[in-house]
């Protein structure tokens, strides 16, 4: 998994005695916030409306049981008991106190993490297939090519002032788990006609005000090209990108004003100026990288299908996790297993402390020592033995972390909201609960089906409205708090940006809407194997809007 090398080691000793400097700096008055302001964001330091916020790096997603014990100990020490993970398989904390975040940063360099380029205008944490290395559909394993990425990025010397944040996703399997297609720059590995594995390039996607699907800049890319091409197309944005307005200085608002082809055009011509210098990656690099991502000890295992499937008939409860919360796994005798953070008992991607410490010990004993963080704001063990799946059900019911919704209406993408966020319009967490808690009946979630439902408390998108099948954003209207909604959008490999029902609900009416557009769904599906998704592409918002204001 990921290597925290000896220039980690040594970069963040130094990281953390430079920034007890500027802390105490700040502290006794010698500088003032807004000078502090970009000291603090290149340490993955914000500032909400309450607190200060700390948004810690997940390079990839990928977790050891002793990082997340010792995340667990920040929490409890620093915080108030509990972390948020992000749609960036990011972990923050959202009550920390300035003149601790030294000893917190410290504390962190001891399990090997830090939240370095987490903010800024710079490339931040590059992201990934939760199940990246065990899926059965995977074709390679897109870790390695994150962690290359990640070697690369991390202070950059030209790319530390970029115009804008920038994101990159890598995924691994013709099933597209990362989102690559909303991301800055997206990254598809495949395999071509001759069975070679190599990339498909994206570029320009985003949300927030402008959402844009990204466009393929480059449909075959060999891999040891990736890093060349990359750093091409990173200069390109960092020398047209507009820097006079931070509403316009996104990498997908230039690719749109140059158009893909010119664009493409711009990167060749630079790309060809690097592509044969020290960027270029050898195969021995590549394995040598590969070689942090070696399988772990499988053992031997028979296929323990029908004992579970047994189970499952003796045990309701346990079918509907196993039917939601599990995924096929490349080797036979072992299954993929997803944690719910969405249990109605609190905020989506929340976890406490002594969960922390369970789902440490869990990992430990039934998955190597290892979990992932995903971009719908869930865990997920990779590795679990079949034989052991009934008995980690048990503990993780136990622990609240069982819900069997992976995929369902109530696995809900939600932002901090207006609860947290200086510039959110309205309050997100409050609503998803209330779905949630509308939603808690086993049988009415998995009637209707695989559905995402995502939620924003502004026009910034960190809750992904916009790709949600159902999206719901938050807005203010005289005062008063207001959502509305988006249909028909996907993040998946058939990435679409949802559509815009009408006026917007109060707070009172947003869970009924909610309710009125999922009834919509069942009387217009063809049969209850028809998605959401599927059954509104065929029949188009007419139906979906009538049932929200009424025939016109």
């Amino acid at each position: 998994m990921y290597r925290y090398d000896e220039f980690d080691h040594t970069f963040m000793a130094e990281r953390v005695a430079q920034f007890s400097r500027q802390v105490a700096r700040r502290m006794s008055g010698e500088m003032t916030e807004e000078q502090f302001r970009p000291l603090r964001l290149m340490n993955g330091l914000y500032l909400q409306l309450h607190a200060y916020m700390l948004r810690v790096n997940v390079p990839y997603g990928s977790l050891s049981s002793t990082q997340l014990r010792g995340l667990a100990e920040i929490a409890r020490k620093y915080d108030r008991n509990y972390g948020h993970f992000t749609t960036r398989q990011n972990i923050q904390y959202n009550w920390v106190k300035l003149d601790e975040m030294p000893a917190l940063l410290g504390d962190l360099a001891k399990i090997e993490m830090h939240g370095i380029q987490s903010s800024g205008n710079c490339i931040r944490n590059t992201t990934s297939d939760q199940y990246a290395g065990a899926s059965a559909d995977e074709i390679e394993d897109p870790r390695v090519y994150c962690e290359i990425i990640r070697q690369w990025s991390t202070l950059h010397p030209e790319f530390s002032y970029l115009p804008r944040k920038f994101k990159i996703a890598v995924t691994g399997a013709p099933k597209d788990r990362a989102a690559v297609a909303l991301h800055d720059i997206g990254l598809r590995l495949y395999h071509n006609a001759e069975g070679k594995t190599g990339f498909e390039v994206l570029v320009g996607g985003g949300q927030g005000r402008t959402p844009v699907i990204a466009k393929t800049i480059r449909k075959w890319l060999e891999p040891e090209d990736m890093l060349s091409y990359l750093e091409a197309i990173v200069r390109v944005y960092n020398l047209w990108g507009r820097r006079d307005n931070k509403y316009k200085a996104r990498i997908k608002i230039l690719v749109n004003a140059t158009g893909i082809d010119e664009f493409r055009n711009q990167v060749d011509a630079e790309w060809d100026k690097i592509k044969d210098t020290k960027l270029q990656l050898d195969a021995e690099e590549i394995e040598r990288i590969r070689a942090y991502f070696a399988s772990p000890a499988y053992e031997t295992l028979p296929d323990c299908s029908a004992e579970l499937a047994a189970h499952g008939e003796q045990n309701t409860a346990f079918k509907a996790w196993f039917k939601s919360n599990t995924a096929a796994h490349k080797v036979t005798g072992y299954l993929i297993v997803n944690l719910s953070l969405k249990s109605p008992k609190q905020p989506p991607g929340d976890i406490t402390s002594e969960q922390m410490l369970a789902t440490a010990d869990l990992a430990d004993h039934y998955n190597f020592g290892e979990l992932r963080v995903n971009h719908r704001q869930n865990l997920t063990f990779t590795d679990v033995r079949q034989v052991d799946v009934y008995e980690l059900w048990q503990k993780l019911a136990a622990l609240d972390l069982a819900t069997p919704n992976i995929g369902k209406v109530s696995d809900i993408i939600a932002c901090p909201g207006l609860d947290y966020c200086a510039l959110a319009n309205a309050r997100s967490i409050p609503i998803a609960e209330r779905i949630q808690q509308r939603f808690e009946d086993i049988d009415r979630l998995h009637d209707v089906g695989e559905l995402s439902l995502n939620i924003s408390g502004c026009m910034n998108a960190c809750g992904h409205h916009h790709v949600g099948n159902i999206g719901i954003l938050g807005v203010e209207k005289k005062g008063q708090e207001y959502y509305q909604f988006t249909l028909g959008g996907s993040s998946t490999e058939d990435a679409a940006l949802g559509d815009r029902t009408g006026p917007g609900f109060s707070t009172d009416e947003v869970v009924n809407a909610v309710d009125r557009i999922l009834n919509t769904y069942i009387e217009q599906r063809d049969d209850v194997e028809e998605t959401f998704l599927e059954t509104y592409r065929r029949v188009g918002m007419a139906p979906f809007k009538e049932a929200l204001y009424g025939a016109n």
